[in-house]
């Protein structure tokens, strides 16, 4: 099951310095436990965050096996104009997520 909290402003005004975070949950593991059998259960770790204010990409991160479990991620931008804020989530096996929130600008 996974889960993507988003935290963005409603609002802001024109070059106001925003505060955006982010926290996903979803089902990790390492590559190194092994189950009752001795078989390696397979890692599963979000490797890619990107984030995108109208299409463009204003954040990225690459991530590995010694980040959080759920890894929150905070950074901060410039309000520039009214729009979408997308947010998207990469790993291993083919897992992807994505979530949006919309700003406005004044």
């Amino acid at each position: 099951m996974t889960r993507a909290l988003i935290n963005v402003p409603k609002t802001a005004r024109r070059g106001d310095v925003i505060e955006i975070k982010t926290l996903i949950s979803y089902v990790m593991e390492t590559g190194f436990r092994r189950d009752s059998a001795g078989k390696v259960y397979p890692r599963n770790i979000i490797t890619r965050f990107v984030c995108t204010y109208n299409g463009e990409q204003i954040f990225g991160a690459d991530l590995f096996p010694a980040i959080a479990a759920n890894p929150f991620i905070t950074f901060y931008t410039v309000a520039t104009d009214s729009g979408t804020i997308g947010f998207e989530w990469n790993g291993d096996n083919g897992f992807h997520e994505t979530a949006s929130a919309t700003i406005t600008v004044e």
